[in-house]
């Protein structure tokens, strides 16, 4: 069993502060901080901020220079033993001489998974393992679920009335939540790999589903943009075609392949299942692609298909202090759920007020 100190607590917690720093930029790699300490003083820091640039432990090597030779470590993830687009960070830290190393969890990815922390010790560098385990995986939940599940971590959001209605019987929903509700939203596309909605959504709003917030460190990166369309319905106009970004349309037949990606859009087929898109399918197709995180906004109909199939991981609600009456549009188009057993129990995991409204955040209870 690992024991830490208060000091080691510390260098972890500022480790994790900068792996947070990546939260819009890192994806599709996880999230990933460290700290380089010697002599009580912290002599070099780094995180990973975009995919092909440096990893968090190079960064900090870097920043600290020649102080990294007798220096303990405090690193976020495992440190990787493997040539993908950067050279192993383990390699580097045997070079540099470091004496010790902390890592707050062990990488799930296979072609890591251990071998990095093997390959310090071969070289004689002391490996603790499992200080703030739980917080750093709540930094990378997304890249854990694409490596443990193979499919990306799945949130749903929805913005409803008090009495959880989601746009008028005649389809108007603009606008159900306050400015700062949405400005909200643009967070979470821009942490998200992708964004994906429903041919419903696009025929009957035209979304752009970009991030539209200057003042968020994105660098310019959007999410993938996610149709789900069946039978390849959605329009060549359609306004996020025209927008930086890419979009990516999933359909079961090809027969407007051709004018679709003829407009900007890329094409694929999945499985069909009960006359749509089979959504277990899509998630693979996803993971595939590297997405860890996926952002759902969508209509009552899909939200209730991707909420019956049991793929929602977390809902994030928005509920805006009116009434909109009950002839309105719910949440949710779910199977016909007769008894109170059948009901979907979650476990409301915060509230907060944005502006006006609240914003619910929720999980399956499983």
């Amino acid at each position: 069993m690992n024991s830490f100190t208060a000091a080691d607590c510390e260098y972890m917690a500022r480790a994790l502060q900068l792996a947070r720093l990546g939260v819009y930029t890192a994806h599709p790699n996880p999230r990933v901080g460290c700290v380089l300490v010697k002599d009580g003083k912290i002599v070099g820091e780094g995180w990973h901020r975009k995919t092909g640039e440096a990893h968090a432990e190079v960064a900090a090597l870097e920043d600290a220079g020649a102080n990294a030779s007798g220096a303990t470590t405090y690193v976020t993830l495992e440190p990787c033993s493997h040539q993908g687009r950067t050279p192993p960070c383990a390699d580097a830290l045997i070079a540099a001489g470091v004496a010790d190393v902390v890592a707050a969890m062990v990488d799930p990815n296979d072609k890591v998974s251990g071998n990095g922390h093997s390959a310090l010790e071969g070289a004689g560098i002391s490996v603790r393992t499992g200080l703030m385990q739980e917080e750093a995986a709540a930094l990378n939940e997304g890249f854990l679920s694409r490596m443990q599940r193979g499919r990306p971590l799945v949130r749903l959001k929805i913005a409803a009335s008090l009495d959880g209605r989601t746009a008028m019987a005649n389809g108007e929903s603009q606008w159900i939540t306050g400015a700062a509700a949405r400005d909200d939203v643009q967070r979470l596309r821009a942490a998200s790999g992708a964004v994906m909605v429903g041919i419903g959504t696009v025929l009957a709003d035209d979304p752009g589903l970009n991030v539209r917030r200057d003042d968020l460190d994105n660098d310019g990166m959007q999410p993938l943009r996610v149709v789900l369309d069946s039978n390849l319905q959605m329009p060549a106009s359609a306004r996020m075609l025209s927008l930086p970004g890419a979009t990516l349309v999933l359909g079961t037949q090809d027969s407007e392949r051709s004018v679709l990606e003829a407009a900007g859009a890329s094409v694929q087929l999945v499985d069909e299942h009960d006359n749509g898109v089979d959504l277990t399918a899509v998630m693979s197709k996803l993971a595939d692609l590297e997405i860890n995180d996926v952002l759902v906004e969508a209509g009552p109909t899909l939200a209730g298909s991707i909420l019956a199939s049991d793929l929602v991981d977390e809902l994030v609600i928005y509920q805006a202090p009116h009434i909109m009456g009950s002839e309105s549009r719910g949440m949710f188009t779910t199977p016909n759920w007769r008894k109170i057993d059948q009901r979907l129990n979650l476990e409301i995991v915060d509230v907060r007020k944005i502006g006006t409204d609240l914003k619910i955040t929720a999980r399956p209870d499983r």
